[in-house]
Protein backbone atom coordinates (compact mmCIF):
# COMPACT_ATOMS: atom_id res chain seq x y z
CA UNK A 1 0.00 0.00 0.00
CA UNK A 2 1.30 3.46 -0.91
CA UNK A 3 2.21 5.73 1.95
CA UNK A 4 -0.76 7.79 3.11
CA UNK A 5 -0.26 11.51 2.63
CA UNK A 6 -2.19 14.76 2.63
CA UNK A 7 -3.27 16.56 -0.54
CA UNK A 8 -0.74 19.09 -1.81
CA UNK A 9 -1.28 22.47 -0.19
CA UNK A 10 -3.00 21.27 2.98
CA UNK A 11 -1.32 20.38 6.27
CA UNK A 12 -2.18 18.57 9.44
CA UNK A 13 -2.04 20.97 12.37
CA UNK A 14 -0.36 19.25 15.30
CA UNK A 15 -0.89 20.30 18.93
CA UNK A 16 2.02 22.75 19.32
CA UNK A 17 1.11 24.62 16.12
CA UNK A 18 -2.62 24.47 16.82
CA UNK A 19 -1.94 26.04 20.21
CA UNK A 20 -0.50 29.05 18.38
CA UNK A 21 -3.48 29.17 16.00
CA UNK A 22 -5.87 29.15 18.95
CA UNK A 23 -3.89 31.92 20.62
CA UNK A 24 -4.14 34.06 17.47
CA UNK A 25 -7.90 33.45 17.22
CA UNK A 26 -8.59 33.92 20.95
CA UNK A 27 -6.78 37.28 20.99
CA UNK A 28 -8.82 38.35 17.96
CA UNK A 29 -12.10 37.42 19.62
CA UNK A 30 -11.07 39.19 22.81
CA UNK A 31 -10.14 42.48 21.14
CA UNK A 32 -13.03 42.53 18.65
CA UNK A 33 -15.49 41.79 21.45
CA UNK A 34 -14.19 44.83 23.34
CA UNK A 35 -15.07 46.90 20.27
CA UNK A 36 -18.56 45.29 20.25
CA UNK A 37 -18.01 43.08 17.20
CA UNK A 38 -20.23 40.01 17.55
CA UNK A 39 -19.01 36.63 16.33
CA UNK A 40 -20.71 35.19 13.24
CA UNK A 41 -20.17 31.86 11.48
CA UNK A 42 -21.00 31.29 7.82
CA UNK A 43 -20.82 28.03 5.79
CA UNK A 44 -17.48 26.99 4.31
CA UNK A 45 -19.21 26.53 0.96
CA UNK A 46 -21.83 28.69 -0.74
CA UNK A 47 -23.55 28.91 -4.11
CA UNK A 48 -20.69 29.95 -6.37
CA UNK A 49 -22.50 33.12 -7.50
CA UNK A 50 -22.00 34.55 -3.98
CA UNK A 51 -18.30 34.87 -4.85
CA UNK A 52 -18.42 35.09 -8.64
CA UNK A 53 -20.80 38.09 -8.73
CA UNK A 54 -18.57 40.43 -6.70
CA UNK A 55 -15.24 38.99 -7.81
CA UNK A 56 -16.03 38.98 -11.51
CA UNK A 57 -15.54 36.03 -13.82
CA UNK A 58 -12.15 37.35 -14.98
CA UNK A 59 -10.66 37.80 -11.52
CA UNK A 60 -7.74 35.64 -10.42
CA UNK A 61 -9.75 34.08 -7.61
CA UNK A 62 -12.44 32.85 -9.99
CA UNK A 63 -10.26 31.92 -12.95
CA UNK A 64 -7.34 30.26 -11.15
CA UNK A 65 -7.78 30.10 -7.40
CA UNK A 66 -11.16 28.54 -6.73
CA UNK A 67 -12.58 25.21 -5.71
CA UNK A 68 -15.89 24.88 -7.58
CA UNK A 69 -17.96 21.70 -7.64
CA UNK A 70 -21.52 20.53 -8.29
CA UNK A 71 -23.60 18.72 -5.73
CA UNK A 72 -26.17 15.98 -6.36
CA UNK A 73 -28.80 18.59 -7.17
CA UNK A 74 -26.49 19.95 -9.88
CA UNK A 75 -26.08 23.23 -7.97
CA UNK A 76 -22.70 24.88 -8.50
CA UNK A 77 -20.98 25.46 -5.16
CA UNK A 78 -17.67 27.03 -4.16
CA UNK A 79 -15.46 26.54 -1.13
CA UNK A 80 -15.17 30.04 0.25
CA UNK A 81 -11.99 31.85 -0.86
CA UNK A 82 -12.61 34.76 1.53
CA UNK A 83 -14.97 35.67 4.36
CA UNK A 84 -16.46 39.06 3.52
CA UNK A 85 -18.94 38.00 0.83
CA UNK A 86 -20.45 35.31 3.08
CA UNK A 87 -20.80 37.73 5.99
CA UNK A 88 -22.54 40.33 3.82
CA UNK A 89 -24.80 37.63 2.35
CA UNK A 90 -25.70 36.48 5.89
CA UNK A 91 -26.40 40.10 6.89
CA UNK A 92 -28.78 40.50 3.94
CA UNK A 93 -30.48 37.13 4.48
CA UNK A 94 -31.11 37.92 8.15
CA UNK A 95 -32.90 41.16 7.26
CA UNK A 96 -30.59 43.34 9.32
CA UNK A 97 -30.68 46.27 6.88
CA UNK A 98 -32.85 48.34 9.23
CA UNK A 99 -30.59 47.61 12.19
CA UNK A 100 -27.32 49.12 11.05
CA UNK A 101 -24.60 49.50 11.99
CA UNK A 102 -23.77 45.83 12.43
CA UNK A 103 -20.31 44.74 13.57
CA UNK A 104 -19.21 41.13 13.05
CA UNK A 105 -16.11 39.04 13.78
CA UNK A 106 -15.43 35.63 12.27
CA UNK A 107 -12.79 32.98 11.85
CA UNK A 108 -12.47 29.73 9.94
CA UNK A 109 -10.92 27.94 6.96
CA UNK A 110 -10.71 29.48 3.48
CA UNK A 111 -9.70 27.71 0.27
CA UNK A 112 -7.68 28.89 -2.71
CA UNK A 113 -5.93 26.88 -5.38
CA UNK A 114 -2.55 28.60 -5.21
CA UNK A 115 1.03 27.45 -5.37
CA UNK A 116 1.75 26.46 -1.75
CA UNK A 117 4.39 28.53 0.04
CA UNK A 118 5.43 29.21 3.60
CA UNK A 119 2.45 30.81 5.30
CA UNK A 120 0.24 30.35 2.23
CA UNK A 121 -1.65 27.07 1.90
CA UNK A 122 -4.62 25.92 -0.17
CA UNK A 123 -6.63 25.50 3.00
CA UNK A 124 -5.85 28.30 5.41
CA UNK A 125 -7.48 30.09 8.32
CA UNK A 126 -8.48 33.71 8.58
CA UNK A 127 -9.70 35.86 11.41
CA UNK A 128 -11.60 38.95 10.32
CA UNK A 129 -14.03 41.72 11.19
CA UNK A 130 -16.66 43.54 9.15
CA UNK A 131 -18.42 46.82 9.98
CA UNK A 132 -21.60 47.24 7.93
CA UNK A 133 -23.81 50.31 7.56
CA UNK A 134 -21.32 53.11 8.34
CA UNK A 135 -19.99 55.31 5.54
CA UNK A 136 -18.26 57.74 7.91
CA UNK A 137 -14.46 57.77 7.47
CA UNK A 138 -14.09 57.31 11.22
CA UNK A 139 -15.40 53.76 10.72
CA UNK A 140 -12.30 53.14 8.59
CA UNK A 141 -10.15 54.45 11.44
CA UNK A 142 -12.07 52.23 13.87
CA UNK A 143 -11.43 48.98 11.99
CA UNK A 144 -7.76 49.85 11.54
CA UNK A 145 -7.58 50.56 15.27
CA UNK A 146 -9.11 47.16 16.04
CA UNK A 147 -6.46 45.54 13.85
CA UNK A 148 -3.69 47.58 15.48
CA UNK A 149 -4.81 46.62 18.99
CA UNK A 150 -5.15 42.98 17.93
CA UNK A 151 -1.59 42.85 16.62
CA UNK A 152 -0.38 44.71 19.70
CA UNK A 153 -2.13 42.17 21.94
CA UNK A 154 -0.24 39.43 20.09
CA UNK A 155 3.04 41.25 20.81
CA UNK A 156 3.76 41.80 17.10
CA UNK A 157 3.08 45.47 16.45
CA UNK A 158 6.74 46.50 16.69
CA UNK A 159 7.57 44.03 13.89
CA UNK A 160 4.89 45.42 11.57
CA UNK A 161 4.33 48.44 9.36
CA UNK A 162 0.93 49.86 8.45
CA UNK A 163 0.57 50.83 4.78
CA UNK A 164 -2.48 52.80 3.67
CA UNK A 165 -3.82 54.26 0.47
CA UNK A 166 -7.10 55.44 -0.98
CA UNK A 167 -8.85 54.22 -4.11
CA UNK A 168 -11.17 57.22 -4.07
CA UNK A 169 -14.76 57.09 -5.25
CA UNK A 170 -15.92 55.75 -8.61
CA UNK A 171 -15.28 59.03 -10.42
CA UNK A 172 -11.73 59.22 -9.07
CA UNK A 173 -10.97 55.61 -9.98
CA UNK A 174 -12.23 56.06 -13.54
CA UNK A 175 -10.06 59.15 -13.97
CA UNK A 176 -7.04 57.30 -12.64
CA UNK A 177 -7.77 54.16 -14.64
CA UNK A 178 -7.52 56.10 -17.92
CA UNK A 179 -4.12 57.65 -17.19
CA UNK A 180 -2.75 54.39 -15.78
CA UNK A 181 -3.71 52.49 -18.95
CA UNK A 182 -2.13 55.19 -21.10
CA UNK A 183 1.10 54.95 -19.09
CA UNK A 184 1.26 51.15 -19.06
CA UNK A 185 0.44 50.82 -22.78
CA UNK A 186 3.84 52.39 -23.51
CA UNK A 187 5.48 49.47 -21.66
CA UNK A 188 3.13 46.72 -22.76
CA UNK A 189 5.84 44.64 -24.43
CA UNK A 190 7.83 44.59 -21.17
CA UNK A 191 4.99 43.71 -18.82
CA UNK A 192 4.55 40.22 -17.42
CA UNK A 193 1.98 37.95 -19.03
CA UNK A 194 -0.42 38.34 -16.10
CA UNK A 195 -0.14 42.12 -16.22
CA UNK A 196 -0.82 42.23 -19.96
CA UNK A 197 -4.07 40.34 -19.30
CA UNK A 198 -4.97 42.69 -16.46
CA UNK A 199 -4.30 45.75 -18.62
CA UNK A 200 -7.60 45.24 -20.44
CA UNK A 201 -9.54 43.60 -17.61
CA UNK A 202 -8.39 45.13 -14.34
CA UNK A 203 -5.41 47.50 -14.72
CA UNK A 204 -5.33 48.55 -11.05
CA UNK A 205 -4.30 45.02 -10.13
CA UNK A 206 -1.03 45.55 -12.02
CA UNK A 207 0.01 47.94 -9.25
CA UNK A 208 0.07 44.90 -6.93
CA UNK A 209 2.29 42.83 -9.24
CA UNK A 210 5.23 41.02 -7.63
CA UNK A 211 7.07 40.66 -10.96
CA UNK A 212 10.38 42.55 -10.80
CA UNK A 213 10.09 44.03 -14.30
CA UNK A 214 6.57 45.20 -13.55
CA UNK A 215 7.77 46.80 -10.32
CA UNK A 216 10.47 48.75 -12.19
CA UNK A 217 7.89 50.02 -14.67
CA UNK A 218 5.56 51.03 -11.86
CA UNK A 219 8.13 53.25 -10.14
CA UNK A 220 7.18 56.17 -12.39
CA UNK A 221 3.52 55.22 -12.77
CA UNK A 222 0.92 57.94 -12.10
CA UNK A 223 -0.03 58.38 -8.46
CA UNK A 224 -3.71 57.77 -7.71
CA UNK A 225 -3.62 60.54 -5.08
CA UNK A 226 -3.13 63.06 -7.91
CA UNK A 227 -6.42 62.04 -9.53
CA UNK A 228 -8.78 62.15 -6.56
CA UNK A 229 -11.73 64.52 -6.61
CA UNK A 230 -12.06 66.90 -3.68
CA UNK A 231 -14.53 64.72 -1.78
CA UNK A 232 -12.18 61.72 -1.92
CA UNK A 233 -9.21 63.86 -0.89
CA UNK A 234 -11.11 65.25 2.10
CA UNK A 235 -12.20 61.78 3.15
CA UNK A 236 -8.68 60.35 3.03
CA UNK A 237 -7.39 63.33 5.01
CA UNK A 238 -9.92 62.57 7.77
CA UNK A 239 -8.73 58.95 7.89
CA UNK A 240 -5.09 59.97 8.27
CA UNK A 241 -6.03 62.58 10.88
CA UNK A 242 -7.90 59.90 12.83
CA UNK A 243 -4.90 57.55 12.78
CA UNK A 244 -2.61 60.34 13.93
CA UNK A 245 -5.02 61.21 16.75
CA UNK A 246 -4.77 57.60 17.95
CA UNK A 247 -0.97 57.57 17.67
CA UNK A 248 -1.02 54.89 14.96
CA UNK A 249 1.98 55.25 12.65
CA UNK A 250 1.47 54.64 8.93
CA UNK A 251 2.95 55.36 5.56
CA UNK A 252 1.12 55.96 2.29
CA UNK A 253 1.82 53.44 -0.47
CA UNK A 254 0.51 54.71 -3.81
CA UNK A 255 0.60 51.18 -5.26
CA UNK A 256 -1.56 49.62 -2.55
CA UNK A 257 -4.82 48.76 -4.31
CA UNK A 258 -7.82 46.49 -4.30
CA UNK A 259 -8.56 45.50 -7.88
CA UNK A 260 -12.22 44.56 -7.42
CA UNK A 261 -14.93 47.03 -8.39
CA UNK A 262 -16.75 47.02 -5.07
CA UNK A 263 -13.73 48.37 -3.17
CA UNK A 264 -13.43 52.13 -2.71
CA UNK A 265 -11.61 54.72 -0.62
CA UNK A 266 -9.44 53.32 2.20
CA UNK A 267 -7.17 50.32 1.66
CA UNK A 268 -4.61 49.19 4.23
CA UNK A 269 -2.19 46.39 5.14
CA UNK A 270 -0.01 45.50 8.08
CA UNK A 271 3.19 43.98 6.71
CA UNK A 272 6.36 42.41 8.09
CA UNK A 273 9.81 41.59 6.74
CA UNK A 274 10.06 38.45 8.90
CA UNK A 275 8.06 36.18 6.59
CA UNK A 276 9.77 36.79 3.28
CA UNK A 277 7.49 37.23 0.28
CA UNK A 278 4.37 36.50 2.32
CA UNK A 279 4.76 39.68 4.35
CA UNK A 280 1.13 40.81 4.60
CA UNK A 281 -0.42 39.50 7.81
CA UNK A 282 -3.59 41.64 7.99
CA UNK A 283 -5.27 43.52 5.14
CA UNK A 284 -8.54 45.28 4.55
CA UNK A 285 -10.41 48.22 3.19
CA UNK A 286 -13.76 49.77 2.35
CA UNK A 287 -16.17 47.87 0.10
CA UNK A 288 -19.29 50.04 -0.25
CA UNK A 289 -20.38 48.37 -3.50
CA UNK A 290 -20.47 44.75 -2.32
CA UNK A 291 -23.97 44.64 -0.83
CA UNK A 292 -25.52 45.95 -4.06
CA UNK A 293 -23.55 43.44 -6.15
CA UNK A 294 -25.03 40.64 -4.05
CA UNK A 295 -28.56 41.84 -4.80
CA UNK A 296 -29.12 43.91 -1.69
CA UNK A 297 -29.47 47.66 -1.12
CA UNK A 298 -26.48 49.96 -1.18
CA UNK A 299 -25.03 49.30 2.29
CA UNK A 300 -21.50 50.59 3.03
CA UNK A 301 -18.94 48.29 4.59
CA UNK A 302 -15.36 48.21 5.80
CA UNK A 303 -13.30 45.43 7.37
CA UNK A 304 -10.17 43.33 7.36
CA UNK A 305 -8.93 39.75 7.48
CA UNK A 306 -5.76 38.35 9.04
CA UNK A 307 -3.92 35.16 8.11
CA UNK A 308 -3.88 32.89 11.15
CA UNK A 309 -1.02 30.73 9.84
CA UNK A 310 1.14 33.77 9.06
CA UNK A 311 0.54 35.35 12.45
CA UNK A 312 1.19 32.04 14.21
CA UNK A 313 4.63 31.91 12.57
CA UNK A 314 5.45 35.09 14.47
CA UNK A 315 3.83 34.62 17.88
CA UNK A 316 5.60 33.09 20.84
CA UNK A 317 4.10 30.03 22.47
CA UNK A 318 4.96 28.13 25.63
CA UNK A 319 2.76 25.19 24.72
CA UNK A 320 2.68 22.45 27.30
CA UNK A 321 0.11 19.80 27.99
CA UNK A 322 1.92 18.29 30.95
CA UNK A 323 -0.28 16.74 33.64
CA UNK A 324 -0.34 17.90 37.23
CA UNK A 325 -0.48 14.27 38.28
CA UNK A 326 -0.14 10.84 36.69
CA UNK A 327 -1.95 7.77 37.99
CA UNK A 328 -0.07 4.49 38.26
CA UNK A 329 -1.38 1.10 39.25
CA UNK A 330 1.15 -1.51 40.38
CA UNK A 331 -0.70 -3.82 38.00
CA UNK A 332 -3.51 -3.52 35.48
CA UNK A 333 -6.09 -4.84 37.96
CA UNK A 334 -6.11 -1.41 39.62
CA UNK A 335 -7.00 0.53 36.43
CA UNK A 336 -10.72 0.59 37.26
CA UNK A 337 -10.02 2.19 40.64
CA UNK A 338 -7.71 4.68 38.97
CA UNK A 339 -10.56 5.78 36.70
CA UNK A 340 -12.58 6.77 39.78
CA UNK A 341 -9.60 8.74 41.13
CA UNK A 342 -9.14 10.40 37.74
CA UNK A 343 -12.75 11.67 37.83
CA UNK A 344 -12.27 13.17 41.28
CA UNK A 345 -9.06 14.92 40.24
CA UNK A 346 -10.52 16.31 37.00
CA UNK A 347 -13.55 17.68 38.87
CA UNK A 348 -11.10 19.43 41.17
CA UNK A 349 -9.58 21.25 38.17
CA UNK A 350 -6.38 19.20 37.89
CA UNK A 351 -4.83 17.81 34.71
CA UNK A 352 -4.52 14.04 34.87
CA UNK A 353 -3.12 11.19 32.80
CA UNK A 354 -3.43 7.47 33.55
CA UNK A 355 -0.75 4.98 32.54
CA UNK A 356 -2.65 1.75 31.93
CA UNK A 357 0.15 -0.61 30.89
CA UNK A 358 3.85 -1.22 31.37
CA UNK A 359 6.16 -1.91 34.28
CA UNK A 360 6.45 0.59 37.14
CA UNK A 361 9.92 1.49 35.89
CA UNK A 362 8.59 2.35 32.43
CA UNK A 363 5.72 4.29 33.93
CA UNK A 364 8.05 6.47 35.99
CA UNK A 365 10.29 7.07 32.97
CA UNK A 366 7.22 8.21 31.03
CA UNK A 367 6.13 10.47 33.92
CA UNK A 368 9.54 12.14 34.03
CA UNK A 369 9.61 12.53 30.24
CA UNK A 370 6.32 14.46 30.19
CA UNK A 371 7.44 16.51 33.21
CA UNK A 372 4.57 15.53 35.51
CA UNK A 373 4.68 17.05 39.00
CA UNK A 374 3.13 14.23 41.04
CA UNK A 375 2.29 10.56 40.76
CA UNK A 376 -0.54 8.77 42.57
CA UNK A 377 0.28 5.10 43.04
CA UNK A 378 -2.32 2.47 43.79
CA UNK A 379 -1.71 -1.08 44.96
CA UNK A 380 -3.01 -3.67 47.42
CA UNK A 381 -1.90 -1.76 50.54
CA UNK A 382 -3.51 1.48 49.38
CA UNK A 383 -6.79 -0.21 48.52
CA UNK A 384 -6.86 -2.05 51.85
CA UNK A 385 -6.29 1.15 53.89
CA UNK A 386 -8.45 3.39 51.66
CA UNK A 387 -5.57 5.73 50.94
CA UNK A 388 -3.33 6.58 47.98
CA UNK A 389 0.43 6.94 47.72
CA UNK A 390 1.34 10.47 46.58
CA UNK A 391 4.85 10.90 45.20
CA UNK A 392 6.42 14.27 44.47
CA UNK A 393 8.33 13.61 41.25
CA UNK A 394 10.65 16.57 41.80
CA UNK A 395 11.76 15.85 45.36
CA UNK A 396 11.14 12.10 45.35
CA UNK A 397 9.24 12.27 48.65
CA UNK A 398 6.14 10.11 49.05
CA UNK A 399 3.41 9.59 51.62
CA UNK A 400 0.27 7.55 52.20
CA UNK A 401 -2.66 9.98 52.50
CA UNK A 402 -6.34 10.30 51.75
CA UNK A 403 -7.31 11.35 48.21
CA UNK A 404 -8.88 14.61 49.44
CA UNK A 405 -5.63 15.61 51.14
CA UNK A 406 -3.64 14.69 48.03
CA UNK A 407 -5.84 16.93 45.90
CA UNK A 408 -5.19 19.91 48.19
CA UNK A 409 -1.44 19.22 48.19
CA UNK A 410 -1.31 19.07 44.37
CA UNK A 411 -3.43 22.21 43.95
CA UNK A 412 -1.33 24.18 46.41
CA UNK A 413 1.83 23.11 44.57
CA UNK A 414 0.36 24.09 41.18
CA UNK A 415 -0.68 27.52 42.45
CA UNK A 416 2.77 28.39 43.79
Amino acid sequence: MDKLRTVRGVHDTLPEVLDKHNKVIDKGLKISNQYCYSQIETPIFEFSEIFIKPLGKSSDIVTKENYIFKDRSDDELMLRPEGTSGVVRAFLNAGLIQEVPQRFSYFGPMFRYERPQKGRLRQFKQFGIECLGLSNPMADVEVISVGYDYLQELGLINSLTLKINTLGDEESRLNYRKVLIEYLNDYKSNLSEDSVKRLSQNPLRILDSKNQNDQKILIKAPNILDYLNQESKDRFEKVTEGLEALGIDYYIDKNLVRGLDYYCHTAFEFITEKLGAQGTVLAGGRYDGLSKMLGGPDIPGVGWAAGVERLSLMVESDFSNKPDVVLLGVSEEYNTSLLYIMKSLVKSGLKVEIFYTGSMSKKFKRANKINASFAIILGEEEIKNKVIKLKNLFSGSEELIRLETAIETIKNFSNN
